[in-house]
């Protein structure tokens, strides 16, 4: 029920101690602006490690092969390990039930792309259809390799949207024939990456045609492979973690390579990988609130203080309240009102200023690991509780110092 009276009282009693009221609103408002900022700023790093993450498929494996660094088995170091076609085959078929999307690939780095009177050096992947879904590709324009092209050794070419910028200069790309070092392709369509314009710069041709055109014969330059996700996150990881490490111990047997030997076969896990930052983004969230609520709490103390003295100063009026009939309830109900009103105006201005400020440099902060940090709707919920509940901290112990004043000594009060 609303009590006009009561909230006179309150307004008085803030009116006679203006700087006093002001200097503690400030501290609680000061308090929530930093969470605000604070949470705001995690949100922008969640959302930039994320787009690191879409640039590929997040349940990826990739399986690459250098040089031996150590001697095993009679053998010397320094053996470059070359994978074939026969080794992604036999993965492939091994670990069918857990995979959802597979390639093998033949690259070649700066490879000459000529349209006419244009040309440039990019990047010539040979690989297989999936790879469009392991690289979170979207087609702009036509297709993507098929079976086909890959059974048939077609001579054709997916392209990069940043590719059909440089070389076609306005013109559509799709129907279009290229050359590859000199190799005639026709391009049957032009994809984006999430990844922006360096994974645009690419030309995807079918695995089987790069190996034929490139003198390449059955060797492959890497395996990529996408494991099946179940609703659970962390059994999808263990299965990602199980499935690389299998992977690792199986090429190092098949070619006698030291269990500890790192450069010489190289699995990436980016399900696995992505957990850890993910974890890592949760325990910085964590640190953000203990700052933000330690602010806070800094801010409530003040108010209680505040809210002592003024218990204190009306300890007489108090009295005189009690001795006319007034139950503790109505007391305490008095206390917390006010040290409620006083923490949650303040809080909201603080509140305001942090949202008012993120909205004001969000569109401006834009890089790879924090991207537009902003706050939303279940955060500002979740800090209007905490005002709520600050404000009732903060008057809860000068309330019951008020409940249990007794009349006859507050009336000698001076």
């Amino acid at each position: 029920m609303f009590n006009l009276e009561g909230w006179q009282e309150i307004f008085e009693t803030i009116g006679k101690n203006r700087l006093r009221t002001f200097l503690t609103g400030l501290s609680v408002a000061s308090g929530i602006f930093i969470l605000v900022i604070l949470l705001g700023f995690n949100s922008g790093i969640e959302k930039g490690v994320k787009s690191q993450f879409e640039q590929d498929a997040t349940n990826r494996i990739a399986i690459r092969t250098g040089v031996t660094t150590k001697g095993y088995k009679g053998l010397n170091p320094g053996r470059f390990i070359q994978m074939r076609n026969s080794d992604f085959n036999e993965t492939s078929l091994k670990y069918q039930e857990d995979i959802e999307y597979k390639t093998s690939i033949y690259s070649i780095w700066g490879g000459q792309i000529t349209y006419g009177a244009q040309s440039g050096n990019y990047r010539v992947e040979g690989s297989h259809p999936d790879q469009q879904f392991i690289e979170n590709q979207d087609l702009v324009s036509g297709r993507f390799i098929n079976i086909s092209d890959v059974d048939e050794k077609n001579k054709i070419a997916v392209i990069g949207m940043q590719i059909q910028k440089d070389l076609f200069k306005g013109e559509q790309a799709t129907g279009k024939r290229i050359k590859v070092f000199g190799i005639n392709f026709l391009v049957v369509g032009v994809f984006t990456d999430p990844g922006g314009t360096r994974e645009e710069n690419r030309v995807f041709i079918p695995i089987t045609t790069a190996q034929q055109v490139f003198n390449a014969g059955d060797r492959i330059r890497s395996i990529a492979y996408t494991v099946k996700m179940s609703d659970n996150f962390d059994e999808a990881v263990a299965l990602s973690a199980a499935m690389s490490e299998n992977l690792e111990q199986d090429l190092k047997t098949k070619y006698s390579v030291a269990p500890d030997d790192r450069g010489a076969v190289r699995v990436n896990n980016t399900l696995e990988e992505a957990k850890k930052i993910y974890g890592l983004i949760d325990t910085i969230r964590m640190v953000f609130w203990f700052i933000g609520i330690g602010t806070i709490i800094a801010g409530v103390v003040g108010v209680s203080n505040i809210m002592l003295i003024v218990v204190k100063e009306r300890t007489k009026e108090i009295g005189i309240r009690k001795a006319l009939g007034a139950l503790p309830s109505s007391i305490v109900a008095m206390i917390l009102q006010e040290a409620i009103f006083v923490t949650t105006i303040a809080g909201f201005i603080g509140l305001f200023a942090g949202v008012g400020l993120l909205e004001i440099i969000s569109p401006m902060v834009d890089s790879d690991f924090i991207k537009f940090p902003q706050v939303d709707f279940n955060t500002s919920i979740t800090t209007v509780i905490v005002l709520i509940v600050a404000g009732a901290l903060a008057g809860y112990i000068p309330a019951r110092r008020a409940a249990n004043i007794k009349p006859i000594v507050a009336l000698r009060d001076e």
